[in-house]
């Protein structure tokens, strides 16, 4: 399982996957069925999410178990942002045009 910090045009959101990557296909499929078709994502260690969100993340993350999927883990921008230094954050992963 792997989380991302994904900048959209709404905001950023923090996301729980199964996926190998954010470009996977599948899951960029997804994301764009939410309405999402350009982001920038970071990847985030998922022990630092597990630690910081404890109860929703073992939830989220037990909904995706028996699955390949992707979940919104927290989609509050201010919490994200009081919860994550930008200067912990690695490389941007870009998709779109």
């Amino acid at each position: 399982m792997k989380a991302f910090l994904v900048f959209t045009g709404t905001g950023p959101i923090l996301i729980l996957t199964t996926y190998p990557d954010i470009g996977d296909p599948r899951l960029v499929e997804k994301l764009g069925h939410k309405g999402i078709r350009k982001f920038i994502a970071y990847e985030v260690p998922i022990d630092r999410v597990r630690g910081l969100y404890g109860i929703p993340f073992e939830v989220v993350a037990g909904d995706l178990e028996a699955t390949e999927d992707m979940r919104v883990l927290d989609f509050n921008g201010h919490h994200i942002f009081n919860n994550f230094s930008l200067a912990e954050l690695g490389e941007p992963l870009k998709y779109g045009d």
